[in-house]
């Protein structure tokens, strides 16, 4: 089946059509796209989330960026897509790709393309990025030998920046000396770890479920925070007498709520 983007990116069955050799070709598309653009120079930023073989695609991706001679860098960990959003913008990357099927099924994995703003591609970026794939499809692939070795490929922590400027947004202090207490949901997703993070240091406290990887997702069929998906931390919310639920998708770039007495709040 051929390369298809949709919706903020491409998704699509891990070996079925979800493989090392059609995520080169996103890749080496990607290269050719920040070439196209002028944005080589400023090179590509790459992260992934916490599903099934998503590090060793999203360095697939950076040995065949950097085999095409543009800068590369891998985030250390999994990350949520909005860190590697802000993580190209305050780096001034070319672009990002974020190796993640964001709320999808465990079965599924993707790749999903950030220009120099960090947000979604535009329509037309979307079409250029597609032509490359469509004669790179047509010749077969990417040649075999044009890719960097792995150990060249660095690694950064994008975390430290992102929390400091979420801190210029919102006032972290006042909310970690408020008092409240914050159940959490990841749902196994790259959001794990997040919350309690982000509001250490005070007497806000937050009681997290789902936080440690487990790329089948039990318990919750798909990482989407609907209500249908959100039982436990309703019930941990209730009988922990929580002020509040927060949950996330599997790259934490969606928001669940549930209110103090545990319902889900609908968008």
């Amino acid at each position: 089946m051929p390369i298809k983007f949709g919706t903020d990116g491409w998704r699509a069955l891990i070996a079925e059509d979800f493989t090392f050799d059609n995520v080169r070709i996103c890749a080496r598309a990607t290269a050719d796209l920040l070439r196209e653009s002028g944005m080589a120079e400023r090179g590509l930023l790459v992260g992934y989330d916490t599903r099934f073989g998503s590090e060793r695609f999203a360095l697939a991706v950076a040995e065949v960026v950097a085999g095409s001679g543009i800068p590369v860098s891998v985030s250390e960990g999994h990350v949520p897509t909005p860190m590697l959003s802000y993580g190209v913008v305050d780096r001034r990357a070319g672009g990002g790709v974020v190796i993640t099927a964001s709320h999808n099924p465990a079965a599924y994995n993707g790749y999903k393309y950030k220009p120099s703003n960090g947000g979604s591609a535009p329509d037309e970026t979307v079409a250029k990025l597609e032509r490359h794939i469509r004669r790179l499809e047509a010749a077969g692939g990417v040649p075999s030998g044009t890719t960097a070795n792995a150990a060249a490929i660095e690694r950064v922590d994008l975390a430290p920046n992102y929390l400091a400027h979420i801190g210029n947004l919102v006032d972290l202090d006042g909310l970690r000396s408020a008092g409240l207490k914050i159940a959490a949901d990841p749902m196994y997703g790259s959001g794990q770890g997040m919350f309690p993070r982000i509001f250490a240091g005070g007497s806000t406290s937050v009681t997290e479920i789902h936080g440690e990887v487990n790329p089948n997702f039990p318990d919750i069929d798909h990482p989407e925070p609907l209500g249908q998906h959100l039982s436990k931390l309703s019930a941990l919310v209730t009988g922990t007498v929580a002020d509040i639920g927060i949950a996330n998708d599997g790259d934490a770039d969606r928001l669940g709520l549930i209110d103090e007495k545990g319902r889900f709040v609908t968008t």
